[in-house]
């Protein structure tokens, strides 16, 4: 018998037309992330890079800058400037928490109880967003204007007795005080609070609340048992939504307060256009991006969610 030889098999240089229409089925995703990628790579990591630099420089403006490595520039900064840090974490603590306690329960009355006015309340939501922040926060100089019919009623009411006791205002004065500088805070940073809830509300099955009233709860129990465990995502990122820029605001410290409520993002501000002291300015930038990723960190572990809308 004679052994047949076995034709010569040529490999496909490609490989097979199925494998790689697989491969370029699972890059797809990949591209489509490059213009995000690089965005951010441009507009955000090279920046980044660029302010870490200018931390660690000496010099002036008019010798030029150097990059030297003095990290002793963030002590000296944090320490010289902690009150200011301490300011703007109080005022948007406040702020934040007021935002919660506005925002709450018109999120829960858009959500559930709206109907048909709903889509009509939610573009009062964000009916602020239709103009400049600027403009919105100039408003309230006029809103909380000496002599003004808002402060009238406060003053009348007692409101303000309390509140300059506290330390919150001066007398019946309320502009140039922590209470405006607060108030414009709430103001501008709502929406950020009342979307974010609104969006975790209106998923929650209503078909819970009727078994829980089935089970005889209380509508105080199905809010505490129900309702508000099953939003802790909107309230998670409504918080964070709110606190993070409040934070960093210098706006509303510029035009509604006075240079005892200056906070940290004024002196950054201050440090960039007016003294010229880039590597402070940058500095202070990297602390106050620290103490947030800090306490952003130890917040989002404490609430218990990751679940962020």
């Amino acid at each position: 018998m004679t052994a047949t030889a076995a034709p010569p098999q040529t490999a496909a240089p490609d490989g097979p037309p199925v494998h790689r229409a697989s491969l370029r089925k699972r890059l797809i995703p990949y591209w489509l992330l490059l213009p995000g990628i690089v965005w951010l790579l441009v507009f955000f990591v090279l920046p980044m890079v660029y302010q870490a630099s200018t931390s660690v420089q000496t010099g002036s403006l008019e010798e030029g800058f150097k990059v030297t490595w003095h990290f002793p520039t963030y002590w000296d900064a944090f320490t010289e400037y902690l009150p200011q840090f301490l300011r703007s974490l109080a005022y948007a603590g406040t702020a934040t928490v007021l935002c919660l306690l506005l925002g709450y329960p018109l999120a829960y009355l858009i959500a559930f109880k709206a109907g048909r006015w709903r889509n009509l309340l939610l573009v009062l939501v964000i009916a602020p967003f239709f103009t400049s922040f600027l403009i919105r926060t100039l408003a309230w100089k006029t809103i909380l204007a000496d002599g003004g019919p808002v402060v009238g009623v406060l003053h009348a009411v007692g409101f303000l007795d309390v509140t300059s006791w506290l330390g919150i205002t001066e007398g019946s004065r309320v502009l140039a005080t922590p209470l405006a500088v607060v108030c414009g805070l709430t103001y501008n940073f709502l929406p950020f609070m009342v979307l974010p809830l609104y969006t975790s509300l209106e998923r929650i099955d209503t078909r819970l609340h009727e078994a829980a009233g089935d089970l005889y709860a209380t509508p105080a129990t199905v809010f505490r048992k129900v309702t508000f465990p099953l939003s802790m995502p909107g309230v998670v990122s409504g918080t964070l939504l709110t606190f993070i820029p409040a934070s960093g605001d210098y706006v509303n410290a510029e035009l509604l307060g006075s240079t005892d409520t200056r906070m940290i993002g004024n002196v950054i501000q201050s440090q960039y256009l007016r003294i010229l002291d880039y590597p402070t300015a940058a500095a202070l930038s990297f602390i106050l991006m620290a103490i947030v990723l800090i306490m952003v960190t130890v917040y989002i572990r404490r609430a218990g969610t990751e679940d962020l809308v």
